[in-house]
């Protein structure tokens, strides 16, 4: 709120100095040292110099141009070079939280998106291992920077780069013949298939030339022989079916699915430019690109001819760019992917494409860890994130039976405070750190939980419900009192917070933020009878509840979780 007239101030004065005197000044507009001096205060310093006039002179100059400026300013004054303002708490909240009443979920909409699109490649699981709890931060922080670009204007597409194609299918393959029964297999795909990799990972161990076997066998996936096409299918169709019940559990939608087998066409044009551009070397018999003296050479082709990862990205940013004329390119992948990306953004570079390279932003994660340590599908060190999902929803029809038997749809709403538990204590963790997973502390009704934003946010239901009030007749006096004026000023920072979150790639500001705004109103809740007697205190009451629910739903809409009317 405070920030926004600052930024006012200083657009307005260097306009005037513009115009009147042709001079690019840059402004500077901050808080005072001690509170008692004011709310804002402008250094004139550099305004002094530059017009080359007696200090008391640009102070007054400046002073009566700001008292023309439309904004909500008590009292203007100045100490020497410093200009010092107090605002007007009364008149500026109560625009505030009409504005909010009146545009409720449209509230905290920003433009700093508007025309430009944002390209999101998260989740993406491997096919043919189970959705673990691992995949769970891609899925759920790569949702929710798609919604908050959205709210900044940004036109977003969501990309399920699907880890459809690679040596883990001849794995796979070699797996279900040396020791499968499809028929078996059939009655449980993920779980059998899970199982088969685990062993044929573990296998390796002994039996190094099962290596050669995984290759061979997806060379001819490759070569398009009809068996392994088919078991290939086959696999990608079950596991998606896995994928498609965690999507629908959480909320989850892409725009596309096209994984790396969609690309595999297209890598031909992408390495016959390299040649021609002479960048591809051999090296031992592979293809590589050399890049600078601290990132090792981009492996683009096996000795064997087969491809690599990095060789199908450079494929897709070419399709992508082409198909969505993006202006950023997120990749939500975790932190140990950091060499991959400075390898694609250093290939780019050296082929010309610097501004493409520059576009594409690495939106690192931290692991989820079992016991300390990571988990993996390989060892069989992992919880699979259905069941995790299924435990909070149980946990969360335990509480909710607790607190209200008689509750008709126990069900679907332990559904939406269960995932939303799981999710919000991942996203409230600042995504480039580890965390360990610990699903008693996540269900919490109280603390730093999702249960709690959710449930603060059923109270303020409960006090509003089949009550109105008038927007109108409120006092804004009230809103000099501290702990009225805490909430405005939280509500007024709303889109200010999730341009901040669009800008670092970061939901956990709009997760902390909502913590600290329920954390106030449940303080106001415990100091202020919200449906009080008096007309006019309860209209301000219920226009400031209503302010708080708005923006707490729509903070809640942009991580993923629902809000809810009871719970």
């Amino acid at each position: 709120m405070i920030e926004q007239i600052k930024l006012s101030i200083k657009e307005k004065l260097e306009a005037y100095y513009k115009e009147k005197y042709n001079f690019e000044l840059a402004i500077v507009v901050e808080s005072p040292k001690k509170a008692e001096m004011g709310d804002i205060s402008i250094p004139m310093f550099t305004v002094v110099k530059a017009l080359r006039k007696p200090m008391p002179e640009v102070v007054n100059e400046a002073i009566e141009e700001i008292k023309s400026f439309d904004l909500p300013i008590n009292s203007i004054s100045n100490a020497g070079a410093f200009i010092n303002l107090f605002v007007d708490k009364a008149k500026l909240s109560a625009k505030i939280i009409k504005d909010c009443v009146t545009l409720e979920d449209e509230f905290g909409k920003s433009n700093i998106g508007e025309g430009k699109t944002v390209v999101l490649d998260y989740s993406s699981p491997n096919i043919a291992k189970s959705f673990s709890v691992g995949h769970l931060r891609s899925t759920m922080i790569g949702n929710s920077l798609k919604l908050i670009l959205q709210k900044c204007g940004y036109h977003t597409v969501a990309i399920n780069y699907l880890g459809d194609w690679g040596t883990q299918f001849g794995k796979m393959i070699v797996a279900i013949e040396k020791w499968g029964d499809i028929e078996v297999i059939k009655k449980d795909p993920i779980n059998e298939l899970a199982s088969l990799y685990v062993r044929v990972n573990n296998e390796e161990k002994e039996h190094p030339e099962i290596a050669e076997e995984a290759r061979e066998a997806f060379r001819k996936i490759e070569l398009g022989e009809p068996k392994y096409v088919e078991m290939w299918k086959w696999i990608r169709e079950e596991s998606l079916k896995e994928s498609e019940q965690i999507y629908d559990l959480l909320g989850v939608s892409f725009d596309s699915y096209n994984g790396e087998a969609f690309y595999n066409d297209k890598m031909d044009s992408v390495v016959n430019e390299l040649e021609e551009k002479k960048i591809l070397e051999e090296d031992q018999g592979a293809m590589v690109v050399r890049l600078s003296d601290d990132i090792p050479p981009a492996l683009i082709k096996r000795s064997d001819g087969g491809t690599l990862y990095i060789t199908r990205d450079l494929a897709a940013v070419f399709y992508r760019k082409k198909e969505y004329n993006f202006e950023k390119a997120f990749y939500v992948v975790g932190g140990e992917q950091k060499l991959h990306f400075n390898q694609l953004k250093g290939v780019l570079t050296k082929m010309g494409y610097k501004d493409l390279a520059d576009s594409i932003i690495h939106v690192n994660f931290g692991m989820v860890l079992k016991d300390g340590k990571k988990m993996s599908t390989r060892k069989g060190n992992v919880v699979k994130l259905y069941d995790i999902l299924m435990q909070a929803i149980d946990a969360a029809y335990k509480q909710i039976e607790e607190k209200n038997p008689n509750m008709e749809n126990k069900n679907e709403i332990a559904v939406k405070v269960g995932c939303g538990a799981v999710v919000f204590n991942d996203l409230k963790n600042y995504r480039a750190l580890d965390y360990e997973f610990d699903i008693n502390a996540m269900v919490k009704f109280e603390g730093q939980t999702g249960p709690y934003l959710q449930y603060t946010g059923v109270r303020i239901a409960s006090i509003l419900r089949d009550k109105e009030f008038d927007i109108n007749n409120i006092d804004p006096n009230l809103f000099e009192k501290p702990h009225y004026f805490e909430i405005v000023k939280q509500i007024s920072s709303f889109r200010m917070t999730v341009e901040k979150a669009a800008e670092e790639a970061s939901p956990s500001v709009v997760a902390k933020y909502l913590l600290s705004l329920a954390s106030s109103f449940n303080k106001f809740y415990s100091l202020e009878k919200i449906n009080a007697e008096d007309v006019v205190v309860r209209n301000t009451n219920f226009a400031l509840a209503k302010s708080v629910r708005i923006v707490l739903n729509e903070g809640l809409r942009l991580l993923g979780i629902n809000y809810l009317e009871e719970m």
